[in-house]
C-alpha cells in the first residue's frame, strides 16, 4: 500500500535535505562501532575499575559472557513520573541475568519537574536541563563498558535530553523503558474551572491545592497530554518502545513483564547477535516523520515543535516547522485527550490506546510502517496492545473500532481533518499555534497589543483590570537566549478567565506555553526572539496585530516605513539566583526555536 502523498514528499524533503549531515552521522556511528571505545578493547586497570562493585555479575563482565547492559536513569523520588524507577535496575539486573546478559547503573540525569517550577524562577533552566541531561547520557556511557543501553525516562525534557545524548553513541542498541500513568485524579476541567476562579480571586489557595492535590495524586506520570505523555507516543510510533508500554499503570504485573521484555529484548539486538538493532539506525528520517504524524494527529505538546528537530539533528536529520505544518494540513486529528478534550490518557488507553491509533493511521497510509524498530518486523507489531496470559505476556491485535469515541476516533471520521499544530509567519517572525486545543471561531484574533516583559506583569496587569478588552498580550524576551524559553502556563487560567467573559485574546510571545496548552490561542516561540533583535522587540502598547491561524499569519498591522526605522527595546538584565547564572553559557550558545533551541547542537556543529 502506498504513502500518503503529502507524507511522502515531507519525507523525501526532509531526506534530501538532511543528506550530508545524515551521511556524516551514519559514518561516525560506524567508526564508533569499528574503533571507539569498547569493554573488549579497555586495558586491564580500566576493566578493573568497571566491574569492581559488580559483585553477583563481576565474573560474567570480566569475560565477556553476553552484553552488559548500560542502565541511564533519571529515578528521583520527587518527581511521580520517576518514583517508580527506584526499584527498576535491580529488577533490570535480574532480568538481563535471564536472558544471558548482566547491567550496571551507567548513570544517573537530572528529572526536574515542570509542574513544581511553573511560575517560578526555576523554570529558566528547564529546557536547558535537555541538554544538561544529553551531557550526562553521554558522560553515562563514554566508559565503554555497555554494549546496550537501556534509558528510564519519561518526562518534559528527560527523553528528548536521553535520546540527544544517547544517539552520540547511536551505534549501540537502546530501549527506552517508562513506567507508566498515575491513576484518573479529578476531571481536568474541574481541575481548569478551579484555577480559573482562584485567578479571579473566587477561590482560595487551600481549594486550589486540594483540587491539585486531587488531581496529582500518586506515583505515575500525569494524566493530561501534555509533554511527558506525548514523549511516550512519540517513543511508540518511532519503535522505542516495547510494544504498548507507554500507558501501563506502575506497579502492575503487566508493567513487570513489559520491563522484563524489554531487556530479554535489548540482549538479543547486539551487534555479535544477527538481529543488530543499533538506535543511530531505528532513528531514521522516517522514524522522525512518524513522530511528527503521530504529534499532529493526537494533538501533542508544542514543546515537541522544539525538541523533535534536536532529537533529529542529533542523529543528522533536519527539519523544520514548515515539515510539520505541511504535515499538519494532512493528518487528521483522531484523539481528543485533555487539554484537547475531556479524557485522559487512561481513558485514551482504555478506548484502545497506542495499539488503535498506530493501526488506524497505518491503515490511511500516514505512518512509514518500514522503520526499524527495537521490536521486530516493523511497525506493524506496534498495532497491538500487551495483555498477560496467566503470568506471561503476549499481545493481541488492536481493537477493531474506538472503544470511546469521544476520545479516539478511526482516521476515516476524525474530531477535525487536519492535525493539531500551524506554523503562523509574517513581519513578526515564525511561530508555532496549537490549534487542535482552540475553537475555530478563535483562530483569528485581531486587535491591539499589550507588551509585556515577563508573566508577572501579566498577573498584575489582569488584576488591576487593565486587560479587560479585546487585546493581545505578547510577552517578549523569553526566548532561549534571553532566559531559557520558560514555559508560560501560569498566564493560561487569567487569559482563560477573559475569554470567558467574552473578550477576544490572544498571546503572543518568543517563550513556551506548556504541553498543557488549553483554550486561548497563542503564537508561541516566536523566532527570531526579541533579545536578538527580533520583530517582537519592536512593538509597542496599541499596536495593531492580526493572528491567523486558518491562513497561517502573524502581522503587525504598523505602516512599514515606520516598523522598519524602529528601534528595538533593550532587553533586560540577566537574572540571577535559583543557579540561573550558572547556565549563562548556554544561553548565549542556543540556536533558535525551530533548530531546536540547543547550546549542544550549535555548538558542535550539528
Amino acid at each position: 500500500m502506498s504513502l500518503h502523498p503529502v507524507v511522502a514528499s515531507v519525507t523525501e524533503r526532509i531526506t534530501e535535505r538532511s543528506a550530508p549531515s545524515r551521511a556524516a552521522y551514519l559514518d561516525l556511528i560506524a567508526g564508533q562501532r569499528d574503533s571507539g571505545v569498547r569493554r573488549s578493547a579497555l586495558a586491564c586497570g580500566n576493566l578493573a575499575h568497571g566491574f569492581a562493585a559488580a559483585e553477583a555479575d563481576k565474573d560474567a563482565i570480566q569475560a565477556a559472557r553476553g552484553m552488559n547492559i548500560g542502565i541511564v536513569t533519571a529515578y528521583n523520588d520527587m518527581l511521580s513520573a520517576h518514583q517508580p524507577y527506584g526499584r527498576y535496575p535491580e529488577q533490570i539486573k535480574l532480568f538481563a541475568r535471564e536472558a544471558g546478559a548482566t547491567a550496571q547503573v551507567a548513570g544517573g540525569v537530572p528529572a526536574m519537574c515542570d509542574g513544581v517550577t511553573q511560575g517560578q524562577s526555576g523554570m529558566e533552566l528547564s529546557l536547558f536541563s535537555r541538554d544538561t541531561i544529553a551531557l550526562s547520557t553521554a558522560v553515562a556511557l563514554s566508559h565503554g563498558m555497555f554494549e546496550g543501553a537501556a534509558l528510564l525516562g519519561i518526562c518534559d525534557k528527560i527523553v528528548p535530553g536521553l535520546l540527544m545524548g544517547a544517539l552520540r553513541f547511536g551505534h549501540l542498541p537502546m530501549i527506552l523503558i517508562p513506567s507508566g500513568p498515575m491513576p484518573s485524579g479529578i476531571p481536568n476541567r474541574q481541575k481548569q474551572q478551579v484555577r480559573q476562579r482562584h485567578a479571579e480571586g473566587k477561590a482560595t489557595r487551600d481549594e486550589l491545592l486540594a483540587s491539585e492535590s486531587a488531581s496529582y495524586h500518586s506515583p505515575g506520570t500525569c494524566t493530561f497530554y501534555g509533554t511527558a505523555n506525548s514523549n511516550q507516543m512519540m517513543m511508540e510510533v518511532m519503535g522505542l518502545h516495547i510494544p504498548g508500554s507507554a500507558f501501563v499503570p506502575p506497579g502492575t504485573k503487566l508493567r513487570q513483564e513489559l520491563t522484563r521484555a524489554a531487556v530479554h529484548r535489548l540482549a538479543a539486538i547486539s551487534a555479535e547477535g544477527n538481529d543488530y538493532r543499533p538506535l543511530g539506525l531505528c532513528i531514521d528520517e522516517k522514524a522522525i516523520v512518524n513522530a511528527a504524524v503521530g504529534l499532529l494527529a493526537t494533538g501533542g505538546s508544542t514543546n515537541h515543535a522544539i525538541h523533535l528537530p534536536a532529537i533529529a539533528r542529533a542523529a543528522g536529520i533536519v527539519i523544520d516547522w514548515e515539515d510539520l505544518d505541511r504535515l499538519s494540513e494532512a493528518i487528521p486529528l483522531i484523539c481528543r485527550i485533555y487539554p484537547n478534550g475531556e479524557g485522559d490518557v487512561n481513558r485514551f488507553e482504555a478506548a484502545g490506546g497506542m495499539a488503535f491509533t498506530i493501526a488506524a493511521l497505518l491503515g490511511a497510509r500516514l505512518l512509514h510502517r518500514d522503520i526499524l524498530t527495537v521490536a521486530g518486523r516493523d511497525l506493524g507489531d506496534y498495532a497491538r496492545q500487551p495483555v498477560l496470559e496467566g503470568d506471561a505476556l503476549a499481545w493481541q491485535a488492536a481493537p477493531a473500532a474506538s472503544r470511546d469515541e469521544t476520545v479516539l476516533r478511526p482516521a476515516s471520521a476524525p474530531f477535525q481533518p487536519n492535525g493539531g499544530m500551524r506554523l503562523v509567519s509574517g513581519n513578526l517572525g515564525r511561530a508555532t499555534f496549537k490549534t487542535s486545543a482552540v475553537d475555530p471561531a478563535r483562530w483569528t484574533i485581531e486587535a491591539p497589543v499589550r507588551v509585556f516583559p515577563d508573566q508577572d506583569a501579566v498577573l498584575a496587569a489582569f488584576r488591576a483590570g487593565e486587560l479587560d478588552r479585546d487585546v493581545i498580550v505578547v510577552v517578549r524576551f523569553q526566548g532561549p537566549r534571553a532566559n531559557g524559553m520558560p514555559e508560560l502556563h501560569k498566564l493560561t487560567p487569567p487569559l482563560g478567565v477573559l475569554q470567558d467573559r467574552g473578550f477576544r485574546v490572544a498571546l503572543v510571545t518568543d517563550g513556551r506555553m506548556s504541553g498543557a496548552s488549553g483554550k486561548v490561542p497563542a503564537a508561541i516561540h516566536v523566532s527570531p526572539e526579541a533579545e536578538d533583535g527580533g520583530p517582537l522587540a519592536r512593538l509597542r502598547d496599541g499596536d495593531i496585530v492580526r493572528l491567523c491561524a486558518a491562513r497561517g499569519g502573524l502581522e503587525a498591522l504598523v505602516d512599514s516605513a515606520e516598523w522598519d526605522a524602529r528601534p528595538a527595546a533593550t532587553p533586560p538584565p540577566p537574572a540571577f539566583g535559583t543557579g540561573r547564572e550558572l547556565f549563562a553559557l548556554f544561553r548565549a550558545a542556543a540556536d533558535g526555536a525551530e533548530q531546536g533551541a540547543s547550546p549542544l547542537l550549535a555548538g558542535a556543529g550539528l
